[in-house]
């Protein structure tokens, strides 16, 4: 950390000007967000009327050559929703979206929101037993799925908990114009819909900021996903603080290609749209080469990213347009120190509205004061505790009580457990649990464990350190070395597979490595491992390097010596002679690492 990091009163009195203009309108978004009545009416089908009602002729919604203004989309969400209640769906049931980014996602949510239904906000990328597990976790009474993940839904459909007649399905196409045909098993719900009421359901008045919002799918720490319950009123905080702090209006459009399965994209980013009433354009997936000609199609003035984004933006050859464009905003998070300032000049971008916060976690950060390397000022209760990262657990003093971490001394990030800031966890209550911390400095008080490790640089503000545990972070999303290695077991010729983040220079995050142990007489195909990891799990997840071991190391409990093989690495020189392999970009099997191809993933040729 550089000491220009620390933020002194001289640094918060310079943004001050800034900040203050946007008060009357922050102090309104607090209070929206910060509301602790559970019958409190609002949340995102409120927030989508409330939208439309100030600004109904502006641009609501551009994808592609689709472009809806918000008295056209809530007039679809609309029928969408009074559809539903025709189905006799009501507060409090649950329905899978299994859709990819595009305007059919947001219509769905938006009409099950306004009836209370809850969402169950599928990753996309899942397959297999995984998306089986996070199916049928929630056990949704319905299904609405895009034609794009037909197949990797109707290869697990058999162990599904949902029945033909309640699977709804949209084609890919815009299916205002094109309803297009089902394929079996399925209902066309574009069809469906088409003859129900446009205006406003009664329901929305009745959804209050109590009521369950979405399940978005967490790695958490340990095994199968989880399902973290997220609440209108969580959504509401969100929709008043970031829309607040980017003080979007009816002319702005944000381009968004994070996937809105993710709180970042659905809670983030859309809040603060419908908070200014303005447009959203999405993407399917995200392009590097084609990102800034998308910014100039769409004439947006804003951008949602993680910071795995950022670095492939700047991996692009510079171009004289870099500027050429109306983007001076950005929220998100994971952008890192290094490429901060560089990104802001090169592409003429002035405020970068970094956050911290979890789809299960109880506080958040938000750099509201547009400071450089932070995630920015939290006004909630936090705090920030020396942690024993030998031992894996939080430093306790001679009384039992942690020790909170000095200034700029990186340590475990903790939020207490209050009315205000509440814990709304996840479906299993045990898993609650393990999550939170008691008798932390006062006997009865809890707190909420973040896993991660942070800074405090000053002024309540705070900077991101690492992730701890058995999760790791890559492209954006966090993967669980449990669920990993559980998935790798099942590979006929593997005996064990230990599981861990490593880094790899000019990357975000960690890309995953795997020790692995083949059977007794048995050997390893490399690219039918591949292709069986492919099958199983999401790309992101799949390990980028193995490390072939005759022998695990263990401790004394038979726990894994994985500090030892983080060390290690995929360090050619370091790994006693072990094979190393990795899965280079392009390729379909894992190949041997040779001193030329590890020099080479230091250099960066390599695009992981």
């Amino acid at each position: 950390m550089s000491t220009q990091d620390i933020i002194k009163p001289i640094d918060v009195l310079r943004k001050a000007p800034a900040v203050l203009k946007k008060l009357p309108k922050m102090a309104y978004g607090l209070a929206l967000g910060s509301s602790t009545n559970p019958t409190k009416v609002g949340g995102l089908g409120w927030a989508l009327e409330k939208a439309t009602k100030a600004n109904p002729y502006g641009s609501a919604l551009l994808y592609k050559d689709t472009q809806l203004n918000y008295l056209q989309f809530n007039q679809w969400v609309n029928r969408i929703a009074h559809y539903f209640l025709a189905q006799g769906l009501k507060k409090g049931d649950v329905v899978a979206i299994f859709i990819e980014n595009r305007p059919e996602l947001l219509a769905a949510v938006g009409g099950l929101a306004k009836i209370g239904v809850t969402c169950a906000l599928l990753n996309t990328s899942q397959t297999g037993k995984v998306l089986t597990h996070s199916f049928n976790l929630v056990k949704p009474k319905m299904a609405i799925v895009g034609d794009e993940l037909v197949n990797a839904f109707n290869d697990v459909r058999a162990d599904l908990v949902v029945g033909a007649d309640k699977t709804y399905w949209f084609a890919d196409t815009d299916t205002l114009k094109d309803a297009g045909a089902a394929p079996a098993n399925f209902r066309n719900l574009a069809l469906e819909i088409q003859n129900s009421p446009s205006y406003n359901p009664p329901t929305t008045s009745q959804v209050y900021y109590s009521d369950g919002l979405f399940y978005i799918y967490t790695s958490g720490t340990t095994g199968m996903p989880k399902a973290a319950i997220f609440s209108h009123g969580r959504w509401m905080k969100a929709y008043g603080i970031f829309g607040s702090v980017m003080d979007l209006n009816h002319s702005d459009i944000m381009y968004v290609t994070l996937p809105f399965y993710h709180a970042t994209a659905m809670a983030v980013c859309y809040g603060a749209i419908l908070y200014g009433g303005a447009g959203v354009a999405m993407r399917r997936k995200f392009s590097a080469r084609e990102f800034w000609d998308d910014i100039r199609k769409y004439n947006a003035s804003a951008i949602g990213y993680v910071g795995e984004l950022c670095r492939y933006l700047m991996e692009v050859p510079a171009k004289p347009e870099d500027k050429a464009h109306r983007v001076r905003k950005m929220v998100g998070n994971g952008m890192r120190a290094n490429i901060w300032t560089p990104f802001k000049q090169r592409f003429g971008v002035e405020e970068v509205y970094e956050l911290y916060g979890s789809s299960e976690g109880n506080i958040g950060f938000n750099n509201i004061f547009n400071f450089d390397n932070t995630v920015g000022f939290c006004p909630l209760p936090y705090a920030i505790v020396k942690y024993d990262k030998e031992n894996d657990k939080p430093v306790r003093d001679a009384n039992g009580f942690m020790v909170k971490a000095a200034k700029g001394e990186a340590g475990l990030l903790i939020g207490k457990i209050t009315e205000r800031t509440p814990f709304d966890g996840y479906t299993d209550p045990a898993k609650n649990e393990s999550c939170i911390l008691k008798d932390v400095f006062e006997k009865g008080d809890r707190y909420f464990n973040t896993g991660d490790l942070v800074r405090d640089i000053g002024f309540r503000h705070a900077q991101f350190v690492d992730r701890l545990g058995d999760t790791f972070r890559w492209k954006g999303e966090n993967v669980s070395t449990t669920e990993v290695e559980n998935l790798m077991c099942s590979y006929p010729a593997l005996a064990e597979a230990v599981v861990y983040g490593v880094e790899i220079p000019n990357t975000n995050g960690r890309a995953g490595m795997a020790a692995i142990t083949p059977h007794e007489g048995m050997t390893i195909d490399y690219s039918g491992l591949l292709e069986h990891l492919r099958k199983e799990m999401p790309a992101y997840a799949i390990p980028v390097f193995l490390r072939l071991q005759q022998k695990m190391e263990t401790t004394g409990t038979f726990k894994y010596q994985k500090n030892n093989l983080k060390k290690d690495s995929f360090d050619i020189n370091a790994t006693h002679g072990e094979p190393l392999f990795v899965w280079l970009p392009g390729t379909n099997s894992y190949q041997a690492i040779t001193p030329e191809i590890w020099e080479n993933i230091h250099k960066g040729t390599y695009r992981f």
